[in-house]
């Protein structure tokens, strides 16, 4: 078991992806961001069933930055109620998980 997650959030676009995915980088919230463009979601709102194209981004973090790494979405992202989901990493390349957390902020 180790101390990291892999945070989940889905975007409008890739531009908006671009955008969060640097500035959470830059801030030191996350080590890396991955961007898989052209998902589509169906999910129920405001109670009627909507389908979008969307971009998932997969953010590489550790479990102790996930409120403030929530917390910044929250604020950068153009949905009202967007997705922030962190899910543990229960192994993983001892090196690279190292790397994770070197690369983001103590």
């Amino acid at each position: 078991m180790t101390d990291h997650l892999l945070a989940l959030c889905t975007v409008p676009d890739r531009d908006t992806g671009q955008r969060l995915a640097r500035a959470l980088v830059e801030e030191r919230l996350a080590a890396c961001v991955n961007l898989v463009p052209g998902i589509a979601s169906v999910y129920r709102w405001q109670g009627t069933v909507e389908e979008s194209a969307e971009c998932l981004l997969l953010i590489k973090t550790r479990a102790a930055l996930f409120a403030a790494l929530r917390d910044r979405i929250v604020a950068l992202h153009p949905y009202e109620l967007p997705e922030v989901i962190g899910v543990p990493v229960k192994a993983g390349l001892s090196a690279y998980l190292n790397w994770i957390n070197e690369n983001t902020t103590d």
